[in-house]
């Protein structure tokens, strides 16, 4: 299963990058260099705006909902498609400002949701998690065993 995810950020850190050059150029040539600089500049304001917009309501609504006792599973959903909606806003591009922006905006962003959270739920119901050991910080530190001092990661 590890190699499968390896393949696949291969192909994503090779052919989006190209991708984007591609597309950049292409643009460039129909309308120009500074335009398109100015593309960029403008997707990446916008996005910033929105980004903290969403950010603040997703905060609020997680606060609103652990203050009435409630289990924020959704607005911790969301606020994970922001983080990397913004991450991906922040990569200079047209199609990674593209699928930045779905994320944000409140109807794609419930889609997203609705799919990750049922793949989620896949993973764990059918039990397709795997667990990693990791080591402890200080090789050195022999006061016990590595396995009693390893911290557990589950990965979904």
């Amino acid at each position: 299963m590890r190699s499968s995810w390896f393949g696949r950020l291969l192909a994503l850190f090779l052919i989006v990058p190209i991708a984007e050059l591609a597309l950049l150029i292409w643009i460039g040539g129909r309308v120009g260099f500074w335009p398109t600089v100015g593309l960029i500049v403008l997707t990446a304001l916008i996005g910033s705006w929105l980004a903290r917009r969403e950010g603040w309501n997703v905060f609020n609504r997680l606060q609103s909902k652990l203050a009435s006792g409630g289990l924020p599973g959704r607005e911790l959903t969301d606020g994970l498609i922001i983080l990397v909606s913004a991450a991906l806003l922040l990569t200079p591009g047209i199609l990674t400002d593209a699928a930045g922006f779905l994320g944000l905006i409140p109807p794609t962003r419930a889609w997203i949701r609705k799919r990750l959270q049922a793949r989620f739920r896949n993973a764990i119901e059918g039990g397709n998690t795997s667990v990693f050991v990791m080591q402890p910080a200080d090789p050195f530190n022999q006061t016990s065993s590595p396995i009693e001092d390893a911290e557990i990661i589950e990965d979904v």
